[in-house]
């Protein structure tokens, strides 16, 4: 059997970019630095940098037919990423974000669209031949589908040895109630800093402690927090930490978060410790953050 590879479940979605030096005001007319379409979502960013690391993967998400899926399949191509579980919607619109990239601060706003496009299902996902895959790694959307093929998982893993299982990731990222249910299925749950301010914690560190009992019994549980690096707590109690690592000029943060959580899988799919997979993502998450896009990863990092 060929190498197991890691598979992200999620959203793909096409992004416009406008890079602009200064964020614009309401109801004015101003140039762009620049402009460029770009593969988005958080599932299929993972991918990207997973690829550019040296980690064989696939994309499981939802897809259109036209011009626009055209751009995004050739695109996937391009980091061959697999996309031979990727279900096709022909009569659907695809899921676009329109993002302005502030190059004199390194913020990015977005405005997405998402009409009509469903997310995969615990139907899709019975037909994924699991025996393929070392680590599934979920982005929270529907979670009540996602939920059972985390099911479908621990009833496969439940057949085999420990070390033969397959480990599950989570990423909570949106304030949203349905998405909380799945602290309780990861192996490993990423929590995003706008989930742990919902929470009422200001940093990650409360929010590791206050939120670890959402988790099941053995998991592990980190929160990045942008400029002031990334936390991890895993069973034996013992809090984790890692530093940022800015580049010199912030340039672009778009898919930073992305980053991050596929550094770290990275890094744990291929035996790392907690320690040296945090410190790993947010090294990779930061290098990110000094140019556009993704190709600058594979430059420094792709011996992981």
């Amino acid at each position: 059997m060929e190498q197991q590879r890691i598979l992200c479940v999620g959203l793909v979605c096409l992004d416009i970019i406008n890079v602009v030096d200064k964020y614009p005001e309401e109801d004015t007319d101003s140039r762009c630095v620049s402009q460029r379409w770009q593969r988005g979502g958080n599932a299929s960013n993972s991918c990207t940098v997973l690829s550019l690391l040296g980690a064989p993967c696939a994309f499981m998400g939802s897809l259109t037919a036209g011009p626009v899926a055209d751009f995004i399949l050739e695109d996937f191509g391009k980091f061959h990423i697999d996309v031979s579980l990727v279900t096709e919607h022909a009569q659907c619109v695809l899921p676009a974000s329109v993002v302005i990239s502030n190059i004199s601060t390194g913020s990015r706003t977005i405005l997405h669209m998402n009409r009509n496009l469903p997310d995969v299902t615990e139907n899709d996902f019975s037909k994924v031949d699991l025996r393929q895959f070392k680590w599934i790694h979920i982005e929270g959307r529907n979670a009540e589908q996602q939920v059972k093929m985390i099911q479908q998982v621990e009833l496969y893993n439940s057949r085999l040895p420990q070390q033969q299982r397959i480990t599950v990731s989570v990423e909570i990222e949106k304030t949203r109630e349905e998405l909380y249910q799945l602290f309780a299925h990861g192996d490993v749950v990423f929590v995003s800093k706008d989930v742990a301010r919902h929470f009422g914690f200001q940093t990650a560190q409360t929010a590791l402690t206050g939120l670890y009992s959402r988790v099941k019994q053995g998991a592990v549980l980190i929160c990045a927090w942008a400029e002031k690096g990334a936390d991890a707590l895993g069973p034996d109690g013992l809090l984790i930490h890692s530093d940022a690592f800015p580049p010199e000029t912030l340039v672009d943060t778009l898919g930073a978060g992305d980053t991050f959580n596929a550094a770290v899988i990275s890094k744990l799919s291929n035996g790392g410790s907690l320690q040296d997979a945090l410190t790993f993502g947010c090294r990779v998450a930061g290098r990110k953050c000094g140019f556009h896009g993704y190709d600058g990863i594979s430059e420094e990092f792709s011996d992981g």
